[in-house]
């Protein structure tokens, strides 16, 4: 699966269980371990454990199985790695205290890709 089919999976995923605000930061020059960040947020600890646990049946219908997932039995801030993208899904008051968009936004050679409506 390309890295485009992979992402658009995932904002899919995400905006079937109500997602707000989802951002996409392109990190490949940045980092390692992942070229693509998705950060969403969910409203309620069932909400982020949902669109967690949506992101990883969706990766796996399609065959790609993530590399691990955290948080999700908690619901504050939930993580699915899935190689190629890394995806966050948080409630509004964690993602406004640890604001990963601007961590990484603000390294040169981070690039906001977009965001969904």
């Amino acid at each position: 699966m390309q890295i485009t089919q992979l992402l658009n999976l995932v904002k899919n995923a995400l905006e079937d269980k109500k997602a707000e605000d989802i951002q996409v930061l392109d990190v490949s020059k940045l980092s390692s371990f992942t070229d693509m960040m998705v950060i969403a947020s969910g409203l309620t600890s069932r909400q982020v454990s949902a669109m967690a646990m949506n992101v990883i049946e969706q990766a796996k219908a399609h065959g790609k199985q993530p590399l691990s997932e955290c948080g999700r039995d908690f619901g504050e801030w939930a993580l699915v790695d899935l190689g190629e993208i890394v995806v966050h899904v948080m409630q509004p008051q964690v993602r406004n205290f640890y604001q990963l968009e601007r961590l990484w936004g603000e390294m040169e050679g981070a690039e906001l890709v977009g965001n969904v409506a």
